[in-house]
């Protein structure tokens, strides 16, 4: 079985802080920074590296800021021991 993990890559300086990403992550890892960019605006980021690379940030982002990156992860199956 193979499941996926991602990351994700925000461009914090162009991010307003709207939230609707953090609301949208189905793993709960994004959160809202206490810093804030340029602009004057807390921006979000990862949290917690459980992201699973399901791309609902992106997607939902108004100012297409996020971009995420997959790998799938492969679970190693065992080889059968051969009982002669």
């Amino acid at each position: 079985m193979t499941k996926s993990s991602g990351h994700i890559i925000i461009n914090i300086q162009k991010c307003k802080g709207c939230e609707l990403c953090i609301i949208e992550c189905p793993q709960n890892g994004m959160a809202l920074s206490s810093n804030i960019n340029q602009n004057g605006y807390h921006y979000a980021y990862l949290a917690e590296d459980i992201c699973t690379g399901c791309t609902n940030c992106a997607l939902i982002c108004p100012e297409a800021i996020i971009k995420v990156y997959r790998k799938k992860k492969s679970k190693i199956l065992k080889q059968p021991v051969s009982t002669l």
